[in-house]
């Protein structure tokens, strides 16, 4: 079988239905930071983590079964390795870890590093260059995040909640930069579980502290775990994986500026926490400057 069979020829649809994943993406990654507000109050960083990657790599693992999945190539390996530690391992941990310590509005300031780390980094690894409108765009949807955080920002957390949201921002930057060749070869639902279930594999030494916390956790904790695994993770990285697999990586880590406005409606909406009007302002900016990083030059 050729290559040129593997990869079937683009459609029309495919920039709209890349579109609409991207979409579905900044949603459910929006409403993971209300969950895990909610369960960090009884399960500490890594059981959190161990248990969203568990389900997520089971719930992908079925979908996966029913297929016929391609085993991937020995190049393809140090790359799966690098996105499942760094970005589904060690962003997690560290994100969770600092959602304990840090305010939401400093954690968003800080993590949201990550898109303009990922733009740098596919200029220079990807060859994907510096496009204007990206790095406008990007300034100016960070502007917002900044405008965002100021808003709803307490101060905190001191410095070991700053550089978890650091590690976090440059674990997530590595792992997208390391995920985009991947997906020129796999199809994105393998590129998913895989690097899921390496996630999943590393973190196994929290085993048995997520077994004890959650044999002590409310049922709803345990419910807005399951959601996390299921959705935000199986759903929404899948959904990323194949909007990512149509444009580059530094747009589609601008796209991902839409979180925290969404985030903020999502808790205004389901937590009844009213913004204020500064946020408003930011989340103005971030759409803007995402649309203006994905605008595309003659």
């Amino acid at each position: 079988m050729t290559a040129t069979q593997l990869a079937p020829p683009p459609t029309a649809r495919a920039p709209r239905l890349a579109l609409a994943a991207a979409g579905v993406t900044v949603v459910l990654w929006a409403s993971a930071f209300v969950a895990i507000r909610h369960v960090g109050r009884e399960l500490s960083p890594g059981a959190l983590t161990l248990g969203r990657l568990l389900v997520g790599s089971l719930v992908l693992g079925a979908v996966v079964a029913v297929r016929r999945p391609r085993l991937p190539a020995r190049r393809d390996w140090p790359l799966l390795l690098v996105c499942g530690l760094l970005w589904f391992g060690v962003y997690n941990i560290a994100l969770n870890a600092a959602e304990q310590r840090v305010d939401a509005g400093t954690t968003a300031m800080l993590v949201n590093v990550g898109p303009l780390l990922i733009a740098l980094l596919a200029g220079l690894v990807l060859g994907e260059g510096f496009p204007r409108s990206l790095l406008l765009g990007s300034l100016v949807a960070f502007g917002g995040v900044l405008v965002i955080g100021s808003a709803t920002s307490t101060g905190s957390g001191g410095v070991a909640g700053a550089l978890l949201c650091l590690a976090a921002a440059i674990a997530y930057a590595i792992g997208v930069v390391a995920q985009k060749p991947l997906l020129s070869r796999l199809p994105a639902l393998e590129v998913t579980w895989l690097a899921c279930t390496i996630g999943t594999v590393a973190c196994l030494p929290f085993g048995p502290q997520l077994v004890h916390e959650a044999a002590d956790a409310r049922l709803s904790t345990l419910a807005w775990l399951v959601y996390l695994g299921a959705f935000p993770t199986a759903v929404a990285f899948t959904t990323w994986a194949y909007a990512l697999t149509h444009t580059t990586a530094g747009r589609m880590g601008a796209t991902t500026y839409l979180v925290p406005p969404v985030t903020i409606a999502l808790a205004w909406l389901l937590l009844g926490e009213t913004p204020v009007a500064l946020a408003f302002v930011g989340g103005a900016l971030c759409l803007a400057g995402v649309a203006l990083s994905r605008r595309t030059g003659r």
